[in-house]
This record gives C-alpha cells, structure tokens and sequence, in this order.
C-alpha cells in the first residue's frame, strides 16, 4: 500500500539498452514496471529516459539528474550483468559521493531464493549531490523481485541523504 510519506519523493527512471535507445524495442517492460511500483508506493515520476549501454551516456544522465535537484531518487533498469555491454554499475560508481554497497548485498543474497542468476549481479547503488541512485536488472521479473527487497529501506534511505533523519528510530 502506498505511504503518504513518499509523495514527498521525485523519481527518476533510466533504461539502459541499446536496443532501446536505437528505437529497435518500443517496449521498456522493465521501466514501466518500476514506474508502477513505485506509483504505487506514492512516488512521483518526474525524470524518464532511455539511454544505450556506453559509460559516458549513463554517467552523464545520472549527473545531469542528480546534479540538476528536481530527483530523490533514481532507479536505473540494465546493464547490471557480465555481459560485454553492462555497463551501469561502472558508470554508476564514477559518478557517486559515496557508495551504499548494502542495497546491492540485499538484492543479491535475497533474490537467490528465486534464480542462482541473482549472484551474477553486479548492481550498485549510492548518493551523488542528496540524490540516491539505485541499479537494478534489467527484466521485469528481476526488477519486480529486487525492488521489493530494497523497498522498505528506501523512505528511511532517502531521509537520511536529505538529513532528515540522523539514526533509525526503534
């Protein structure tokens, strides 16, 4: 059910794929399945893109959109994987402040009870300029499944980035 208490969060969403970027895709399965749940979950969309698998692109996005204030919150889809062309946890890392390896720990150890693919994740997460900046899978079914283990961190994680809140209340 969605909290209240997130709609004071804007969030943005970046597909990484190349065959998206070319147009060859013209559905984003795994994109629009994060922008579900997290409307759902009373997040406001406020950034959406779609950018290919090339470090320089995706670093650029995350910097224009954290750097720019208008996002609390950004959940890339792709790229995660060892394939040749995943790339987002490496553009990722360069532009962060400071990592928050958790999240991705969480994803991993959590969503091997679904797929023994889930180790060969190389998603990661951290904040650049008060923004947190969340990688996930790229399939729907990965997002749906890590999105739910990171959830109930991510209101008090993105508190704790704006300074809101100093330490956990019991």
């Amino acid at each position: 059910m969605a909290s209240d208490s997130n709609s004071r969060f804007n969030l943005g969403v970046l597909t990484v794929s190349d065959t998206g970027a070319s147009g060859e895709r013209a559905v984003d399965g795994s994109g629009n399945a994060i922008c579900e749940i997290m409307a759902a979950e009373g997040y406001a969309l406020a950034l959406r893109d779609v950018v290919a698998d090339e470090v320089p692109q995706i670093s650029e996005k995350l910097r224009e959109w954290c750097d720019g204030g208008n996002v609390d919150l950004i959940l890339t889809t792709g790229g995660t994987g060892l394939g040749p062309r995943d790339v987002t946890p490496e553009a990722t890392r360069v532009v962060l402040d400071i990592e928050a390896p958790g999240i991705g720990e969480a994803m991993r150890m959590q969503t091997l009870q679904f797929t023994p693919f889930a180790m060969l994740s190389r998603a990661t997460a951290g904040v650049r300029s008060g923004c947190l900046i969340v990688n996930l899978p790229g399939s729907e079914k990965a997002v749906r499944e890590t999105l739910g283990v990171a959830m109930p961190a991510l209101v008090h994680g993105l508190e704790m980035v704006k300074g809101w809140r100093t330490h956990a209340t019991p």
